[in-house]
């Protein structure tokens, strides 16, 4: 499948990710992880972020897209096709969201100093046109952790809920939404 053709916004540029583009991705991730979410690296979690080559840029149906200031990696987004997990997250979400079919958004991370520029919503927004034509995608799916300030409103604000997990206290307390494929 062909690369989407990149976007500016402003002096960023919002691209599809390839290899040259890793070791930068990777510390924005990583950096979330460790400063943002406080919980660091986890195997069992995180293992796209250290294969970016096999689960991102060898695999036709995902993806990485980044935001770039120069040459500075400042901002991530995934495509997989993956659902989500029962466990954590409630068991009708899991059938609801068969993961041959379901394009999860993952890494939408953006470094603190580069907020506030409309680099999460561009970086979507190329992620959704990459599952619209990327053939076998009939949903687009996500999870966000609604404790992280700025997550839950930015979601509401592009996607529909359609699940708050803090209201099910025997699963994952992630806020799920849905995107309409463009």
């Amino acid at each position: 499948m062909a690369k989407l053709e990149e976007r500016r916004v402003g002096q960023y540029v919002i691209r599809e990710a390839g290899p040259a583009d890793a070791d930068g991705a990777r510390s924005v991730i990583l950096d979330t992880f460790y400063h943002v979410f406080g919980h660091g690296y986890r195997p069992q979690w995180h293992a796209d972020v250290i294969d970016m080559d096999g689960v991102y840029f060898s695999h036709p149906r995902q993806a990485l897209f980044v935001a770039a200031l120069d040459d500075e990696i400042v901002g991530t987004t995934a495509v997989r096709a993956d659902g989500p997990k029962s466990p954590p997250h409630a068991p009708w979400l899991a059938e609801r969201y068969p993961s041959d079919t379901t394009a999860q958004i993952f890494r939408v991370y953006i470094r603190a100093e580069h907020r506030r520029n409309g680099l999460a919503r561009e970086l979507v927004d190329m992620a959704c046109r990459f599952v619209a034509a990327t053939p076998g995608y009939d949903t687009i799916y996500l999870h966000t952790n609604a404790d992280i300030a700025g997550a839950e409103p930015f979601w509401n604000s592009v996607a529909k809920q359609i699940h708050d997990g803090r209201t099910d206290p025997g699963h994952s307390p992630a806020v799920h939404y849905e995107i309409p494929i463009p």
